[in-house]
């Protein structure tokens, strides 16, 4: 039965089936089939995982980017890193990557990094020379960062799924984050060194200036603090992951309506609509998703997949591989946000059996839902960035490889290195 829920699914979404819909009418479906099981469970389910006060903190930060994004903000967070690295090899490339590192800290959504640094930055590298494929392809790999570096919304569901500290996870970020940043601005230099392939990198945006970029960080420096102070008020007690969601809001409807007056008492209805639209689409599928996983544990998918694994292999490492493989093979299909609703339960379980580290087993699997969202064939990410760049999705893919296989090496450090994840909150939270 498994086997044919699975087959359907796929089946469904290949034929262009919106993937909601898929996992609602198998899931649907599945519960008729099984003789014990009564209708009514499955809305159960779903209301019941969306019954979290982790989750109540979704609305708010998808609030709160849109408020940003709206106002104006991200323009100042690209300005402000044109100014930082704008003056090396391919400098709005480097600039893009940079930015998608400081609007994580205020979107905390990979697909609003992308549509908001997107809608700046690939119009003027398309201006100053780069293929329209490149510019989406660096723009959608690097708006990855947006679920890693805190804050997440990834990570504040993942962490209501595997009831693990929302602000451990945030702090565990922090250095991958980071180290995705850096590769991807390493294979950005690499490429600069080849005159003959890639002539646009080898042009020099402008000359670093310390007083620019001083001048720059005045400007922009209440969107910089704002990750600063959602994650020092979580980690001081001040308020919790929740509540920073509604912090963020206030601070970025202060920011844009006092501070930069980019926004108006007439744009708020507009921008509520939009922030409720979105919602309603994420946290859909996190219903009808945690109703179909569910299903699956009823039907003992866990201890299975649990079994399969533990025949194949009992190496801690080896089975973290696996699990992270799986996790990057599934959301090249699937919905990321579906498949790790589906997954993590299982992934925790297993984890818990070989005894891997709760945060670095949620780092790694958040980033392996996020580079298969730029990897093809279905790489939600590379549509969004090339409908901004108005090119054929093919020369996005033909361009994206290398910043994919810098992002795998990055997601390699993280699985054989536990440091790299626990160290910052160990330090913080004296473990």
């Amino acid at each position: 039965m498994l086997i044919g829920l699975f087959v359907a699914l796929l089946l469904m979404i290949f034929l262009g089936i919106p993937v909601i819909l898929s996992l609602g009418l198998v899931g649907l479906a599945g519960i008729l089939i099984v003789p014990d099981l009564a209708l009514p469970l499955y809305p159960q389910k779903m209301f019941s995982s969306l019954d979290s006060f982790s989750l109540l903190a979704m609305p708010y930060f998808i609030l709160a980017g849109e408020l940003m994004s709206r106002g104006g903000i991200s323009r100042k967070l690209v300005d402000f890193a044109e100014t930082v690295v704008g003056h090396m090899r391919g400098g709005l490339a480097q600039a893009n990557i940079v930015s998608s590192m400081i609007f994580a800290g205020v979107s905390g959504s990979s697909t609003a990094d992308t549509s908001a640094v997107g809608s700046v930055l690939i119009p003027a590298m398309k201006e100053k020379g780069y293929p329209a494929g490149y510019a989406a392809a660096i723009t959608a790999t690097s708006s990855t960062i947006g679920a890693i570096i805190p804050p997440s919304m990834t990570m504040i569901v993942y962490g209501a799924l595997a009831s693990v500290s929302v602000g451990g996870l945030f702090l565990a970020g922090i250095i991958p984050g980071i180290l995705v940043g850096l590769a991807l601005m390493s294979v950005v230099y690499i490429q600069s060194l080849s005159v003959s392939r890639h002539p646009e990198l080898q042009k020099s945006g402008q000359r670093f200036s310390l007083m620019r970029c001083l001048r720059s960080l005045v400007d922009v420096w209440a969107a910089l603090v704002a990750p600063v102070i959602i994650v020092a008020g979580i980690l001081g007690g001040v308020f919790t992951a929740t509540e920073s969601g509604v912090v963020a809001c206030v601070f970025a409807f202060l920011v844009s309506f006092f501070l930069y007056r980019t926004i108006t008492l007439r744009d708020l209805p507009q921008i509520f609509v939009q922030a409720a639209i979105t919602t309603a689409m994420v946290l859909g599928i996190v219903g009808i998703a945690s109703g179909f996983g569910w299903l699956l544990s009823y039907l003992n998918f866990n201890q299975m997949i649990l079994a399969a694994i533990m025949a194949t292999t009992q190496d801690p490492t080896a089975v973290f591989l696996l699990l992270v493989a799986v996790m990057l093979i599934l959301t090249m299909f699937v919905d990321s946000m579906a498949v790790l609703i589906i997954t993590v339960p299982i992934a925790v379980h297993i984890g818990h059996a070989v005894g891997i580290n709760d945060l670095q087993l949620g780092l790694a699997l958040v980033m392996a839902t996020q580079i298969g969202s730029t990897t093809p064939p279905v790489a939600v990410l590379l549509f969004v960035a090339s409908s901004i760049a108005k090119c054929p999705y093919s020369e996005t893919v033909r361009y994206s490889w290398s910043f994919i296989a810098a992002e795998i090496v990055a997601l390699l450090l993280v699985v054989f290195f536990e440091p790299l994840t626990v160290a910052i909150p160990s330090y913080v939270f004296g473990n």
